[in-house]
């Protein structure tokens, strides 16, 4: 067997994007590695204008950690790359009035993970995958437009319930503050 460098990266970036998104995941749903658990993301996603918190929190803890997992093993790839990246476009769009730079609290490491997340998906994991053992039957070409475009859907649609909840709040306080004054 001959190693090559290109698959090598790809399992490197595999490892790295999907480790990353296990442990945020993880974070988000059983609260390990400083996270908030079930129920502290729920109400978390709830101040951020995911309505409702708790099915948000489930969902984006298993797009992380389900994803995340499925891009570290190179299994089904398309599809862990599409829920990580759909996941990733909500994240940065609550991040997105802070600017860019992830020091500013900005959208840069949202955009950059799911950016990852949607590059391994189109490329496909690389030889050294389970994808690859398996003959690549998790990984066919119609796939990866399917997935994306799917997740896109689902990310547009939640972002959008996003804006709507937002926006609402924004007009029950504006309305508040004339009540008062």
């Amino acid at each position: 067997m001959t190693v090559h460098g290109r698959d090598l990266g790809l399992l490197a970036l595999r490892l790295g994007v999907g480790g990353t998104l296990v442990a945020h995941g993880a974070q988000k749903l059983f609260g390990v590695f400083g996270g908030g658990g079930l129920e502290g993301t729920a109400g978390a996603m709830h101040a951020m204008g995911f309505r409702p918190g708790k099915q948000n929190a489930v969902l984006a803890g298993l797009s992380e950690t389900g994803g995340g997992v499925l891009l570290a093993l190179g299994l089904a790839t398309p599809v862990g790359g599409a829920a990580s990246a759909a996941a990733m476009s909500a994240a940065a769009t609550v991040h997105a009035p802070n600017g860019f730079f992830a020091t500013s609290g900005g959208y840069e490491y949202p955009a950059v993970l799911g950016l990852a997340s949607t590059a391994l998906a189109v490329s496909g994991p690389g030889r050294y995958s389970l994808d690859a053992a398996l003959g690549g039957r998790l990984t066919r070409p119609w796939l990866a437009a399917v997935a994306l475009s799917a997740a896109a859907a689902g990310a547009a649609w939640t972002i959008r319930q996003r804006q709507q909840a937002v926006a609402a709040e924004r007009n029950v306080d504006e309305v508040a503050e004339q009540v008062q004054a």
